[in-house]
C-alpha cells in the first residue's frame, strides 16, 4: 500500500511541475501571435491561436492532475527535479512543433519535432522546408525557441512563474546548470534573464543599424537583427534564411555576431562577476584560459593548412571563412560563412577533424553553449598534471591543487572523475551517432562532422542533415541533441523512472 501511495505521489510531483513549465512556455506563443497579427499574417496567427490553446490545455491538465503538490503534501527531491526537467523538454517538443505542422513547412511530425529540439538545444540544424518564405510569425517562433532554450525553460518558469515552486534548485540543475549567482535560485534565474535581456537590447540595436547600412529596409533590418541576436547570444545557429550568414555579405555583420556568440558562450557566473567589477576573472578563470588556448591552437592549425593548400590566400578571407567558422564551431553556435559542401571539398579531412574537435569541446559550463565544456577540459587537464606532479614529488610532500572558476576550488579526485565521466558520455554518444551515419552509407568524415554537430549542439552541417535522410537518423539526432544539451543525467533519470514503472507494472500483472 505504501509503494502504491509513493508511486501516485511521484506522479503528482512530476505532473504538476511539468505542467507549470509547459504553461510558462505556452504563453510565449503570444509573441509570434501578436507579430503575425501586426504583419497581417492571418493564417499563421490562427496557427498560433490553435497551438497556444492546445499547449495551455495540456499544461493546466497536468497541473490539475498534480494538484496535491500545490498543497504542499510532497517535496521535490533530486530525482524528481531531474525527471521534471527532462520530461518538460519532451512534452514541449511535441507541443511547440504544432505551428510548424499547421504552417505546411514541415513534411512530418518527426521533422517538426526535429526543428523544435534543434531550437531548444540551441543546435540550429534545420529540416523546415522553404525557409526563405516562412511567415514573420513562424520565423519569430523559431528564434524564440532557441533564445529560450539557451537560457532554459525551467529557468523561464522559475523566473516569472515560480512563487511557490518547491525544489527549484533541483529542477534548475536538471537543465544542465549548477551555478548559483546569489543564494536564492529564483533570484539567480532572474539575474540570468536580466543579463540576457540587456544584451538583447544592445545586440539587436547594433545588428539593426548594421542591417540598414547594408541595404535592408528598417523593419526587415529590425526583424533580422532580433532573430540573429537571439541565435548568436544563445549560440543557436538559426537564421531567417537558407544562406545563413552568407545572406548578409557583410564583414561588419559577421564581426558583431562573432562578438555576441563568444559572449553567449561564456558562463553566466563570469558575466555577473565582471558586471560586479571583478574584471580579473577574465584572466584567472579556468574556462577562459581553456577557451583561449584551444581556440588559438585550432584556428591556427586550420589557417595554416588551408593557406598552404591555396584555399584562402589573403588574411581577410582566412578570417571571414576560417576564424569565423572555427569560433562558431567552438562556441557551438553554428553560424556558417561557407556552404556545407565546402567543408567536404575544400577543407579536407584535416579541416573536418579540427572542426569535430572544436564542436565536441564546446563553450563554457552554465552558458548557452553545448559540448563537454571548457571547464571540464581544464579540470581533466589540471587533474592529469596534478597526478604527474604527485608521481614526481617525494612521498611526504602533500600538494593541494586548485583551480579558479569565479572562485577558488580545491581540485579533488571526485571532481576530476565527474568531469571525465561526462566527457566519456559525450564521446560514446558521438561514436554511436557517427556509426549510424556510416551504416546508412554516408562517408566517415561527413558522418563524424554531423555527429559532432548534433552531440555538441552546434548546428553546422556538411550536408548530411536533410528532410530526405532516414527516419532513424532523425530520431538519433534528436536524441543526441537532447542528451547533449541536458548533459545526460536528467535524461538517464527520466529513462530510469519510466523503465522502473514499466517493470513494476509487468510484475503486478
Amino acid at each position: 500500500m505504501q509503494n502504491i501511495k509513493t508511486r501516485y505521489l511521484s506522479f503528482y510531483i512530476i505532473s504538476y511541475y511539468t505542467g507549470y513549465i509547459i504553461v510558462g512556455t505556452a504563453f510565449l506563443m503570444a509573441i509570434p501571435l501578436i507579430t503575425s497579427l501586426l504583419m497581417g499574417e492571418w493564417n499563421p496567427a490562427l496557427d498560433f491561436v490553435i497551438s497556444m490553446s492546445v499547449a495551455l490545455i495540456v499544461g493546466y491538465l497536468m497541473m490539475t492532475l498534480g494538484r496535491r503538490t500545490r498543497k504542499g503534501e510532497v517535496q521535490v527531491d533530486w530525482k524528481y527535479g531531474f525527471i521534471i526537467a527532462a520530461l518538460s523538454w519532451i512534452v514541449l517538443m511535441f507541443l511547440s512543433s504544432i505551428p510548424y505542422l499547421l504552417s505546411g513547412h514541415s513534411k512530418s511530425l518527426l521533422d517538426g519535432c526535429f526543428d523544435v529540439m534543434s531550437g531548444f538545444t540551441t543546435t540550429g540544424l534545420v529540416l523546415t522546408q522553404d525557409l526563405d518564405h516562412l511567415s514573420t510569425g513562424l520565423n519569430m517562433w523559431r528564434h524564440i525557441l532557441t533564445f529560450i532554450g539557451g537560457q532554459g525553460m525551467v529557468v523561464l518558469a522559475l523566473s516569472f512563474l515560480g512563487k511557490h515552486m518547491g525544489g527549484a534548485y533541483k529542477m534548475y540543475c536538471g537543465e544542465g546548470k549548477d551555478i548559483k549567482l546569489v543564494p536564492n535560485v529564483k533570484d539567480t534565474t532572474r539575474i540570468i534573464w536580466k543579463i540576457s535581456m540587456i544584451y538583447l537590447l544592445v545586440g539587436t540595436v547594433a545588428l539593426w543599424i548594421c542591417g540598414m547600412f547594408i541595404g535592408l529596409k528598417p523593419l526587415s533590418a529590425l526583424f533580422h537583427g532580433l532573430n540573429m541576436f537571439e541565435s548568436a547570444w544563445s549560440t543557436g545557429g538559426f537564421a531567417p534564411n537558407t544562406q545563413n550568414m552568407m545572406y548578409y555579405h557583410s564583414f561588419a555583420y559577421e564581426i558583431i555576431t562573432m562578438i555576441l556568440f563568444v559572449l553567449g558562450s561564456l558562463n553566466f557566473g563570469l558575466h555577473y562577476a565582471v558586471w560586479q567589477g571583478k574584471k580579473k576573472e577574465l584572466l584567472k578563470n579556468i574556462e577562459i584560459q581553456s577557451f583561449v588556448i584551444t581556440s588559438f591552437a585550432l584556428t591556427a592549425f586550420v589557417v595554416l593548412k588551408l593557406s598552404q593548400s591555396g584555399v584562402y590566400t589573403d588574411a581577410v578571407s582566412a578570417f571571414r571563412r576560417v576564424v569565423y567558422n572555427v569560433l562558431s564551431a567552438h562556441t557551438t553556435t553554428g553560424f556558417g560563412s561557407v556552404y556545407a559542401q565546402q567543408f567536404a571539398h575544400e577543407w579536407g579531412d584535416f579541416g573536418i577533424l579540427i572542426m569535430v574537435i572544436a564542436m565536441l569541446i564546446g563553450g563554457s559550463a552554465c552558458s548557452t553553449a553545448g559540448g563537454f565544456k571548457g571547464l571540464r577540459v581544464g579540470i581533466v587537464f589540471k587533474g592529469i598534471i596534478a597526478d604527474i606532479k604527485k608521481i614526481l614529488s617525494p612521498e611526504r610532500n602533500i600538494r593541494v591543487e586548485k583551480y579558479h572558476h569565479v572562485k577558488d576550488y580545491v581540485l579533488e579526485d571526485p571532481t576530476v572523475k565527474g568531469a571525465a565521466l561526462i566527457i566519456v558520455c559525450y564521446m560514446v554518444l558521438f561514436g554511436i551517432t557517427t556509426l549510424l551515419g556510416t551504416f546508412y552509407g554516408y562517408p566517415l568524415a561527413q558522418s563524424a562532422f554531423e555527429a559532432a554537430s548534433v552531440s555538441g549542439n552546434v548546428g553546422l552541417s556538411i550536408g548530411v542533415t536533410s528532410a530526405s535522410m532516414p527516419a532513424m537518423m532523425k530520431v538519433q539526432y534528436i536524441l543526441a541533441m537532447y542528451l547533449g544539451r541536458l548533459e545526460f543525467i536528467s535524461v538517464f533519470a527520466l529513462f530510469g523512472f519510466v523503465i522502473g514503472g514499466v517493470k513494476k507494472l509487468c510484475v503486478k500483472h
